[in-house]
């Protein structure tokens, strides 16, 4: 039997109860950071005489240069070519689907004239390269690639640099084939956290870029973190989540592969079903006894579940809204007949799905909103990743000479008020000496 909380908001401790289950400290490992660091500084310094004997070392390979982790479009292409039919096709339908919605996404320049002549504006660039970071080995993220890579692309983006480790010489295939469909323009074999020193400082082979995306293990996120401010970062990801909302009418095995669904990510993954009726709560926690057996990651999800799952009975489904707001997911399925009129009682969330056929998994692969969301109550603040992230915003001003004038007298008391004597002049000039 999983041993999964099961909680009832009109309990008098359930607030206490709730912030309990919520509370996850993405505690630094200070031998993790120690490593870290050493990693950065010594790659900043030694650039690719480090990280070649890093990753020979931790990788167990055996270049003698570092153009010997460059893949070749050639190698690329190779590997597009060996995956079988069906999987080239899962592939290129996900992407042509991620394209068209991001596509959407794109900011325009604009600008306007007010009646003193003066033009204002705003003027939209993209970043001009991109550091993209892909777990490697035995592991398959090609979804991963699509999801960072296609934005940055359909930004505009001119050189989008992927880095992927390749522990004892092993290639995957779909991720290097997604890279080839996601337009990448260069690929290293390299990881860790001496992949992202690389790409913050650059080395005599690797160029440095301006951001850096994708997700990685402890040593990637702590290397991200330090690097933060020489590039810029998508975010430092915590454990998935997902937030179930049903009335009770859904099929309950639905319910309980789409708990399954995340907490087979890792141990500390989070699924919560709330609900309004008992009943249906008994039986989504029969569905996921019945069903458990069969997962090979069962011992994953058991533990998933056991540690920060829940069940949780709600008075109503307009109570269900509130307490998703203070949970604020990365994941909230809406379960429910006329789902979107529930939407607007929704304010934080990553990434919303409507209706008893919109599964969280198909979100991951293939629906065409980003799956890189915000985690750990960040959705508060935050949003999916997007093509915003690869553009930037530069303000347009030009003034007139009647502009200069009504300007100049406003900004000269101002920064008369504020003790700056040279701003006040500055701006004097433009009118009083014309």
């Amino acid at each position: 039997m999983i041993e999964i909380k099961r909680f009832n908001s009109k309990d008098a401790d359930f607030d206490s109860k709730l912030e309990k289950l919520l509370a996850f400290e993405n505690a630094q490992d200070d031998a993790v950071e120690l490593t870290v660091a050493k990693i950065l500084a010594d790659i900043k310094q030694r650039k690719d005489a480090a990280l070649i004997e890093y990753t020979n070392r931790l990788d167990r390979l055996s270049a003698t240069s570092g153009k010997d982790f460059e893949l070749t479009q050639d190698q690329l292409q190779q590997a597009l070519s060996a995956l079988p039919s069906n999987q080239r096709t899962a592939l290129e339908k996900a992407a042509e689907r991620v394209r068209s919605y991001h596509e959407k996404q794109l900011m325009s320049s604009w600008q306007y004239t007010d009646s003193e002549g003066t033009l204002l504006g705003q003027k939209i660039t993209p970043l001009d390269r991109v550091g993209l970071y892909v777990p490697g080995g035995k592991a398959s993220y090609p979804s991963s690639v699509l999801m960072n890579a296609i934005p940055a692309k359909v930004a505009g983006v001119e050189e989008l640099i992927m880095v992927v480790p390749t522990p004892d010489g092993e290639r995957n295939d779909m991720v290097l084939a997604a890279a080839v469909i996601s337009q990448v323009d260069r690929v290293f074999t390299i990881g860790g956290a001496q992949a992202i020193a690389a790409l913050a400082y650059g080395t005599e082979t690797v160029p440095p870029v301006d951001k850096i995306v994708g997700p990685g293990n402890a040593y990637v996120a702590a290397a991200k973190r330090r690097v933060f401010g020489i590039v810029g970062i998508d975010m430092v990801a915590g454990p998935s989540e997902i937030l179930v909302i049903c009335d009770g009418q859904t099929n309950p095995d639905w319910i309980a592969m789409d708990l399954f669904s995340q907490a087979e990510h890792d141990e500390l993954a989070q699924s919560i079903l709330l609900s309004p009726d008992a009943e249906f709560l008994d039986r989504v926690l029969h569905s996921l006894n019945r069903l458990l057996a069969k997962m090979p990651r069962k011992e994953i999800i058991r533990a998933a579940l056991e540690n920060r799952g829940a069940l949780i009975q709600v008075q109503d489904l307009d109570e269900a809204c509130v307490i998703a707001n203070r949970i604020a997911p990365e994941h909230l399925e809406l379960s429910l007949e006329q789902a979107e009129k529930w939407v607007d009682k929704i304010r934080h969330a990553g990434a919303i799905f409507m209706g008893r056929n919109a599964c969280e998994a198909l979100g991951d692969y293939c629906a065409g909103p980003n799956h890189v969301l915000p985690t750990s109550r960040t959705a508060r603040f935050s949003s999916p990743l997007g093509v915003y992230d690869f553009q930037k915003r530069s303000s347009l001003i030009q003034v007139s000479q009647q502009g200069a004038a009504k300007l100049g007298e406003i900004a000269s008391i101002l920064a008369t008020g504020e003790g700056l004597h040279a701003h006040a002049l500055s701006a004097e000039y433009r009118y009083k000496n014309q």
